[in-house]
């Protein structure tokens, strides 16, 4: 609905030792945390697509302190500390269990998250933010936009979806970022970069993780793609009259940010499965770490960017 639609098991402090073992131990725990959340059987669906988005993933160290832990369509991303970790984006309502699941069979607890940030406002990013702060008693964050949609609105105008999207749960209270402020929590540093375009809201994110002590540049990118709702123009919103500059603004960001790895709300925008098979199969160098993946990234949003603009002229 929102745009276009893994692998290695490791934990921090131990290694299972085969991978059935994890996978049982996930299981397990994914089993549990759903009886907890008092649903019996598999959670209803919030859309058409979203049984492939929540198709059961392994969660996995991608780097560092930096591990999935969403299911195999939507990304999520747990950044660990000895203080306390962060979670970045929700999934769906239904994906909190397997994201629960997933940072508990990697060694970590739900209730360590301090802080849930988000890249954009739509149900299958922002829809299991609510009960996942319920949960943790985490903090969130959010662009000040995406701060109204989670506390208010649940659903925001001048969202190119505006209409054809689910709202989300709505949390008590957001802090309100700026463009370039850099969280703390622990030794974890993560900068919020605001990427709107496809929601005024959008934000991608930036931190640092090392690992044998080599420290590598990540970048978790916002949604680059112009998908609206029947009857929005990108070209002449009225409700979103700067969408064409700010994705303008967006591009150029994933163009200059420094970026070994690159991560996306959805992993196939980035081809992340298809890196990271390369890493299991032992590709050397590692094709997870990707210095021109922003780049090519910007690229192609681009070029989408213009054939949709194209193909509103004369409508």
């Amino acid at each position: 609905m929102s745009h276009q639609h893994e692998v290695k098991f490791m934990r921090k402090r131990n290694h299972f030792p085969n991978p059935i073992a994890a996978l049982t131990l996930a299981t397990f725990l994914l089993a549990l945390a759903t009886l907890a959340s008092g649903q019996s059987g598999a959670p209803a669906s919030s859309c058409a697509d979203c049984p492939v988005w929540n198709k059961p993933q392994q969660p996995f160290r991608i780097y560092g302190n930096t591990y999935y832990v969403g299911p195999r369509g939507l990304t999520s991303i747990l950044l660990t500390s000895k203080a306390g970790h962060v979670l970045i984006d929700g999934a769906l309502p239904e994906s909190v269990p397997q994201i629960v699941a997933n940072i508990r069979s990697l060694g970590f607890r739900i209730e360590d998250v301090k802080l849930i940030v988000n890249s954009h406002v739509h149900f299958d990013h922002g829809g299991g933010i609510a009960e996942l702060q319920r949960l943790s008693g985490a903090k969130v964050a959010a662009s000040p936009w995406s701060v109204e949609v989670l506390t208010k609105s649940g659903v925001g105008k001048g969202d190119p979806q505006f209409g054809s999207i689910t709202p989300v749960a709505l949390v008590p209270r957001a802090d309100t970022l700026r463009d370039g402020r850099t969280l703390s929590v622990g030794d974890i540093r993560l900068t919020a970069h605001f990427t709107p375009g496809h929601t005024p809201g959008g934000t991608s994110w930036t931190w640092k993780s090392c690992e044998n002590g080599r420290c590598l540049s990540l970048v978790y990118s916002d949604s680059m793609t112009p998908v609206s709702a029947d009857g929005f123009r990108f070209s002449d919103s009225r409700e979103y009259p700067t969408a064409v500059q700010d994705f303008e603004k967006s591009f150029a960001f994933l163009k200059a940010a420094p970026c070994d790895i690159l991560l996306t709300s959805h992993p196939d925008a980035s081809g992340f499965w298809q890196r990271l098979e390369g890493r299991q199969k032992g590709v050397r160098p590692d094709p997870v770490v990707s210095p021109n993946a922003c780049k090519e990234l910007a690229g192609r949003a681009a070029e989408q960017l213009r054939r949709r603009l194209e193909s509103e002229k004369g409508r």
